[in-house]
C-alpha cells in the first residue's frame, strides 16, 4: 500500500451559511435575525395588534379612566374619544366577545414573550445585540443628532444597532411590554384570588386600568416610530431581514432614506 493510499482523504471544508455574502458594488448581505427571533417577532406583532384592538373594544364599554380604588364618574382623569368600529375586535361594541379575544391573545403574548426571553438569554443574544456598551453610551448624543436629522448609516455601521435602537428595544422588552402584562394581570379576578397584593401595589383597580391604558399608549407610540423608521430606512431591506434573516449593507459612506441631491450637484438638501 502506498503512502498516498494510507493517508485519509481531506475533510470537506465547513461552510458557514451565515457568513457575509459579497454582492458586488461594495454591497454585502449579512446575517441579522435567526429563525427564533423572526418567528417570535411576527407572533408578537399579531398578539399585540389583537390585544390593542380588542382592548379598545373593552375600553369603549366605559371610555373613562380614573385613579384609585373606584370610579368617580363625575370627574374622570381622562375620557377617550369614540373609536371607529374598524379599529375594534370584534367589529362593533361587544364587551364579552372583546374580553374573550383579549384573554386568548394575552396567553399567546405571554408564552411567545417567554420563548423570546429564553432564547435571548440562553444564546447571549441580549448581551451581544441589545445591551449597550460604554462606547455605545458615549455615542448617545451624536446618535440623537443623527436621528433628529433623519441621517442613518446604511454601510457597515448598520451591522449593529445604534445606542438609541438598543435602548428603545430594551425599554420595550423589559419595561413597556411587562408593564402591560402586570397591569392586565392585576385587574384579573382570577389572578386577584391568588395574588391580590398586586392590585394593592398598583394602587387599586382603577389605577391599574389607567396604567394599563398608558402602557398600551406607549407601545402604540413605539410601533408608530418603529414602522416609520422601517419605511424610511428601506422597507424592502428591513422586511427581508425579518423574513429571511438577511440584511443588505450598502457601500461605505452610504446613508439610508430617500435619496437627496447635494447642493454642489445643483439640488437642494
Amino acid at each position: 500500500m502506498t503512502d498516498a493510499a494510507a493517508d485519509p482523504p481531506d475533510a470537506a471544508p465547513v461552510v458557514d451559511r451565515r457568513a457575509d455574502r459579497p454582492l458586488g458594488g461594495g454591497r454585502v448581505d449579512v446575517w441579522r435575525h435567526p429563525a427564533a427571533v423572526r418567528i417570535t417577532h411576527w407572533l408578537n406583532v399579531v398578539a399585540v395588534v389583537v390585544l390593542l384592538m380588542s382592548g379598545l373594544n373593552i375600553l369603549a364599554a366605559h371610555p373613562h379612566l380614573y385613579w384609585g380604588l373606584r370610579s368617580t364618574f363625575a370627574d374622570p382623569w381622562l375620557s377617550t374619544p369614540t373609536v371607529p368600529d374598524w379599529l375594534l375586535i370584534p367589529q362593533g361594541r361587544n364587551l364579552a366577545g372583546a374580553r374573550n379575544w383579549h384573554f386568548l391573545f394575552a396567553w399567546v403574548f405571554v408564552i411567545n414573550g417567554l420563548a423570546y426571553l429564553a432564547f435571548g438569554l440562553f444564546t447571549g443574544r441580549f448581551g451581544k445585540r441589545l445591551w449597550p456598551t460604554g462606547g455605545d453610551l458615549r455615542e448617545f448624543w451624536p446618535s440623537v443628532k443623527d436621528h433628529a436629522r433623519f441621517r442613518f448609516p446604511a454601510d457597515d455601521h448598520a451591522r449593529a444597532y445604534n445606542v438609541l435602537q438598543k435602548l428603545a428595544y430594551l425599554a420595550m422588552v423589559l419595561v413597556m411590554l411587562p408593564m402591560m402584562l402586570v397591569t392586565g394581570l392585576s385587574m384579573s379576578p382570577g389572578f386577584n384570588a391568588v395574588g391580590g397584593v398586586l392590585l394593592e401595589i398598583m394602587g387599586g383597580r382603577q389605577s391599574a386600568r389607567t396604567l394599563h391604558f398608558i402602557s398600551a399608549g406607549l407601545i402604540v407610540g413605539f410601533i408608530v416610530i418603529h414602522v416609520g423608521l422601517v419605511v424610511w430606512t428601506g422597507l424592502f431591506n428591513n422586511m427581508r431581514s425579518m423574513i429571511t434573516g438577511w440584511f443588505t449593507l450598502q457601500p461605505p459612506g452610504a446613508t439610508a432614506g430617500p435619496r437627496r441631491r447635494r447642493r454642489d450637484e445643483g439640488g437642494t438638501s
